[in-house]
């Protein structure tokens, strides 16, 4: 079965029940099925070859889900290509990649600068050839639906390769793991190009409604949907649930039909999560996932959240999915001993494009390799240790970066920060901090760093903290503990 199969039963099933909800527009099963299969018939037109990629560029709208549902229907690569990033890293993925055809929105036509032999495509609705449907290749599931990038923001893209199977899965586990049902009206606010695309297939399996809000929503217009829209369902990185919480009159609303309030690419302290139960209600949940096996590697629903004793895990490994953690000699471990976390399953990658090596080193013997250190306890439960290698080793001792923020954050006047190591002669690595207060908090370095020894001792609390007034960012909300590090290893030594 293929990702866009869901939507073609649906539409036999639920013909008349609305899929979409979107500004000034509303689409039934079947007319989201007419709509999508015109459009991969146009796409068809372009480029009859099977596997062809497909570039989209554009911010939450109908059209950008109409190109990606028709890119999946005519058989073709989708390649999500984020506006909200610079265009030296849109050009690159774009060589790296060389779709045939790239479809933008009119306000993103100045975000590349270069599209090779790619035909250019401003919107979806050139593009349609009413009444015709596509012709349907016949595809192995392992061939690519989607080729997604991972890793930092300089040197060659890392484009993951994510096949039919590993969508088709994530879905099923997405039901699964968060008790998705028909009735369920699912927001899609974070950006399309990244985690929020995993919530298009579930939804649509179950005859569900997607609903857009406003193409580049604001905390603020997240709210409004909550309240205003129905909204049952949705995902958002940390970032944006903090920003949510700090809308004036956010606890004098009320959010009747939110249940599952979803968080992902980033992790949440314990302290941060009661206190967005308290606003929303008790309606949060978590995944954890990578780009090389997407967004369901474990689940959190929100009745896990109950246990104090699972606020710091990120849930059990989903339905169809093998979770363990390794030692270096790639010994399986027992519950309770640390090592990397490796996965199993039809969820994976099949690679990186055109990378070999790399891929050799990250799929073993059926495993991924994370690079996520971790444990799992007697029942099944994941915890993460951070990535092995933003483990601080100081004065012989691991301190992770996770249990120092998590601390950090229990602070009253700290709304946000990043831990990370710098070289230091005494201790081989310092334990430093970049925080961002609350609006309109003041706070001092020793203030915090008191606060910290007496919630974590000497060892774990950091040396040094430096102050942000906006932390930096990917283009997804999450921070970017790397481009800080990097920030601080060039700051003179006491400057803030």
């Amino acid at each position: 079965m293929f990702p866009i199969d869901f939507l073609y039963a649906s539409a036999r099933r639920r013909p008349d029940a609305v899929a979409v909800e979107a500004p000034g527009a509303r689409l039934t099963y079947a007319q989201l099925v007419a709509r999508v299969d015109a459009i991969a018939s146009g796409l068809q037109g372009i480029d009859p070859a099977p596997q062809s990629r497909v570039g989209i560029c554009g911010h939450n709208t109908l059209d950008h889900l109409l190109a990606l549902l028709a890119t999946m229907a005519a058989g073709k690569t989708w390649v999500p290509l984020n506006p909200r990033e610079v265009k030296s890293e849109l050009d690159a993925k774009i060589a790296v990649t060389r779709p045939s055809i790239v479809i933008a929105d009119e306000d993103c036509l100045d975000k590349f600068s270069r599209l090779s032999d790619a035909t250019l495509v401003v919107g979806t609705k050139g593009l349609a050839r009413n009444g015709k449907s596509p012709a349907r290749p016949n595809l192995p599931l392992d061939a690519t639906q989607a080729i997604k990038f991972t890793g930092g923001t300089s040197g060659r893209p890392k484009g993951v390769m994510q096949p039919y199977r590993a969508w088709t899965t994530g879905a099923v586990c997405m039901i699964h793991g968060f008790g998705f049902t028909p009735n369920d009206r699912v927001l899609l606010a974070a950006p399309l190009t990244h985690g929020t695309s995993c919530y298009v297939a579930p939804t649509l399996a179950l005859g569900a409604t997607l609903v857009l809000g406003a193409p580049r929503a604001r905390p603020s217009d997240v709210l409004d949907a909550f309240a205003e829209l129905d909204v049952t369902a949705t995902f958002l990185p940390p970032t944006m649930i903090y920003m949510m919480m700090s809308e004036p009159g956010v606890r004098d609303r009320r959010y009747p039909k939110l249940s599952k309030l979803i968080y992902g690419a980033a992790s949440m302290p314990p302290p941060k999560i009661r206190e967005a139960e308290a606003v929303f209600g008790k309606v949060l949940g978590t995944n954890y996932g990578q780009t090389e096996a997407p967004q369901v590697i474990t689940t959190l629903a929100p009745e896990d959240f109950r246990d104090d004793a699972n606020l710091a895990s990120v849930g059990r490994a989903s339905l169809l999915t093998r979770v363990a953690v390794m030692d270096a000699a790639r010994r399986i471990l027992k519950p309770g001993e640390e090592g990397e976390i490796v996965v199993a399953g039809d969820l994976l990658m099949t690679g990186y494009l055109d990378m070999p090596e790399q891929t050799a080193e990250t799929l073993i013997d059926g495993w991924l390799h994370t690079g996520d250190g971790g444990v799992v306890d007697e029942r099944g439960f994941v915890f993460l240790r951070d990535r092995l290698r933003d483990v601080i080793i100081t004065g012989g001792f691991n301190v992770y970066p996770s249990d120092v923020e998590a601390a950090l954050v229990r602070h009253p006047k700290v709304h946000e920060c990043v831990v990370f190591g710098l070289a230091d002669d005494k201790w081989g690595e310092a334990v430093n901090a970049a925080v961002q207060l609350r609006e309109g908090a003041r706070a001092s370095e020793d203030e915090i760093i008191a606060f910290a020894k007496a919630e974590l001792g000497s060892v774990k609390a950091p040396k040094r903290i430096v102050f942000y007034d906006d932390l930096p960012r990917s283009a997804v909300g999450k921070v970017l503990r790397r481009e800080v590090k990097a920030m601080e290893e060039k700051r003179p030594h006491g400057a803030n």
